[in-house]
């Protein structure tokens, strides 16, 4: 009797976590438009600015003033598997003449010498973050053939209640999500990486935090803190986050007089 009373007070919370894609769709949808709905899906761009610090071992290995300039492309529909819609600007230092660029053709970093092809692990490593980013899948995924979302029930998160969702895609990439349940923001995300060395896998996870309407209701976190392996090794601290600034190619293309300095970093990997 009392094994069938247990068993029956048990089955509210079991049910949560059953793989429920219908409640897994509501959780996305009210996510987005805690976001902005409609504004954060027409953001064009992104400008954030703020300091940036970098860990290694839990211990601060660096510092800098950044200033990161995102642009969205436009997306083909339904958007394919992997497509790259995304350009991105990281630029360090006040005058801003250190910086690293993102774009289709591959990632560069440039400095007073000339343009520095980054090695093609390192520009692998950024492309999969970005599939799995929540902003990046929410922004420019949704949609695409065989993107899927699982409910995996409700949690605690620094002592807020949390909703909490995989997102798998059609190459069997999952990402796991934590929304909160009274902004319904995300406020971590997590997946599994594999050291392309070892093979060994390790956890990557981002904490998002201090959001802030910036622009036309879109919401958009001012600290975002990563960890990797179960340390943290980035962090920044946003001072101004500002969108649809009009950016211009300018910005992500190397100039046609620009010195490349290695045209071969698979050699330097």
């Amino acid at each position: 009797m009392r094994t069938a009373l247990l068993a029956l007070l048990c089955l509210p919370a079991c049910a949560q976590t059953v793989n429920d894609p219908a409640r897994a769709k509501l959780v996305i949808d009210a996510a987005l438009q805690a976001l902005g709905g409609d504004a954060f899906l027409r953001m064009q761009d992104r400008v954030e600015e703020g300091r940036a610090y970098s860990f290694y071992r839990e211990q601060l290995s660096g510092l800098s003033r950044a200033k990161i300039y995102t642009r969205y492309l436009t997306r083909p529909e339904p958007p394919p598997p992997d497509f790259f819609g995304q350009r991105e600007r990281q630029a360090f230092g006040k005058k801003e003449d250190v910086f690293i660029v993102f774009n289709e053709e591959g990632g560069f970093e440039i400095t007073y010498r000339g343009a520095k092809p980054l090695p093609p692990a390192t520009l692998e490593r950024y492309r999969d973050s970005l599939q799995h980013n929540i902003f990046y899948l929410l922004r420019m995924r949704l949609g695409e053939p065989g993107l899927t979302f699982e409910y995996r029930g409700s949690n605690i998160y620094e002592n807020t209640p949390v909703d909490v969702v995989d997102i798998l895609d059609s190459k069997n990439r999952v990402t796991t999500v934590y929304f909160q349940q009274s902004t319904k923001l995300p406020v971590r995300q997590s997946w599994e990486n594999r050291d392309p060395a070892t093979k060994r896998k390790f956890e990557e996870i981002t904490v998002y935090s201090k959001y802030r309407d910036v622009g036309g209701g879109v919401q958009w976190p001012l600290v975002v803190r990563r960890e990797r392996d179960g340390e943290k090794i980035f962090e920044m601290f946003a001072d101004s986050v500002a969108i649809n600034q009009g950016l211009t190619d300018a910005l992500f293309t190397l100039p046609a007089n620009v010195k490349i300095l290695d045209k071969n970093p698979a050699r330097k990997r």
